[in-house]
């Protein structure tokens, strides 16, 4: 607990900052494309406000190393719901249970995930906020990877799509304490995670503290808006037992219908295939790194393209050195999953949305990843049909590449899922 009694004594330094900042509320950015942090700060005389709905799907899926494919099903509820407790108090609770058909191995069938609980506080003046309970933090504008996004690993207790934004919705929170300060053109935060419990619970109740909680953990941001088109994120984080590791971030509209983003960190850590073996290894010091640039046509098109490197990712030469076998392999990926990392050392990924396809009420949203190492992919395509209080949704995924790819070695090799969702 040494790390977490010395973040304390920073929290006291840092809080004594904020009270000597500009009172200055802030103020509204002029496009969402600048946000860098998709947890919104919640204004002080807001109305309670929540949402409901349930969701079902049915599916299948056909598998790689079996003649037959699988059927699949699910049943959703998912919660949430902000309450104002009196003047600049509120509190935030969002809840999820899944049951899903088949399980997956050693977990139950059911599984309830408390992705948020807790009691916020902001100042009349509205630059001063404190947080405290299980709160999900997401930092980054990436799209389908977020080196600076700290508190994502070991989040996902369940998968049930493979959109990148879904995955950052629908995880864990960690329970912290987290200071902010707002002014017209920046912020700054201190945010303080405890250890709680020691390893990860799979019991489908439990609040599962060993997933999200199992170190002293501190993260640091400082957030700019240099000007209405450009916005950065500079964040310090440290967890027990690592050293600590820099990150930035940045969006820059590039014209009415361009945005660029960014991410970058550095840190000293074992490399992937050490985590995912359990193994001992040498740290390395290196970098993690996110570009894109999405582009909006009149017709509410969007085209994003991005490039994703991780440092700690095994080489493309090195990949054929993790077996013959796939059983090496998957765990390795499954270690990444669980960490939310990228699996190979370079990635390129090219996401789609168009509003309005074909009618008015009916959104496609569509990806691809490549790994350009061994040329394998992945492509998921939704088409989402709206009504006033329902939903009616088709999904697909292929897994494509050769038999020792990092996508060609999933045991699914073609998904597809039909889902009606309900919101009261």
């Amino acid at each position: 607990m040494h790390i977490f009694a010395r973040s304390f004594s920073l929290s006291f330094l840092v809080l004594a900052l904020l009270q000597a900042m500009p009172a200055r509320a802030a103020t509204d950015v002029d496009a969402d494309a600048l946000n860098l942090e998709s947890a919104a700060v919640v204004a002080p005389e807001a109305a309670s406000s929540g949402k409901i709905f349930v969701e079902g799907s049915i599916g299948n899926s056909s598998q790689r190393y079996a003649l037959d494919s699988t059927d699949t099903s699910r049943l959703s509820l998912d919660f949430s719901r902000t309450m104002r407790l009196g003047q600049g108090l509120r509190a935030v609770f969002s809840d999820r249970l899944d049951r899903i058909h088949p399980r997956d191995a050693g977990a139950d069938e059911t599984v309830n995930s408390l992705r948020e609980a807790y009691l916020g506080w902001q100042s009349d003046a509205g630059n001063t906020l404190l947080e405290f309970g299980r709160v999900n933090l997401r930092y980054g504008p990436g799209y389908g990877y977020n080196p600076t996004d700290f508190f994502r690993s070991g989040s996902l207790r369940v998968l049930t799509s493979a959109d990148p934004f879904a995955l950052r919705e629908n995880r864990l929170g960690s329970v912290m304490l987290r200071a902010q300060s707002l002014w017209t053109d920046g912020s700054l935060s201190l945010a303080l995670s405890p250890k709680l419990a020691n390893r990860p619970n799979a019991d489908g109740w439990s609040l599962d503290l060993g997933s999200t909680n199992s170190k002293d953990r501190a993260l640091v941001a400082l957030g700019t808006q240099f000007s209405q088109r450009v916005s950065s994120q500079l964040l310090l984080y440290k967890e027990d037992g690592m050293s600590s590791a820099l990150g930035a971030n940045m969006t820059a509209l590039l014209s009415d219908a361009a945005v660029a983003h960014m991410e970058w960190t550095r840190s000293k850590e074992p490399d992937l295939l050490s985590r995912a073996l359990g193994t001992s290894s040498d740290t390395a010091t290196r970098n993690r790194f996110v570009a894109g640039a999405t582009y909006t046509t009149l017709g509410k098109l969007s085209i994003t393209g991005e490039y994703q490197y991780n440092g700690f990712a095994r080489k493309s030469s090195d990949w054929a050195g993790l077996g013959v076998a796939p059983v090496t392999q998957l765990a390795y990926l499954s270690e990444a999953l669980r960490l939310q990392e990228l699996a190979s050392r370079q990635a390129y990924l090219v996401y789609v949305t168009q509003k309005g396809f074909v009618s008015k009420d009916l959104d496609l949203t569509a990806y691809l990843r490549l790994n350009p190492s061994d040329n394998s992919r992945l492509a998921w395509l939704e088409l989402r049909r709206h009504w006033a209080s329902f939903d009616v949704t088709f999904q697909l995924q292929q897994n494509m590449g050769r038999a020792d790819s990092e996508f060609g070695v999933l045991p699914d090799r073609r998904i597809f899922q039909v889902l009606g969702t309900y919101y009261f």
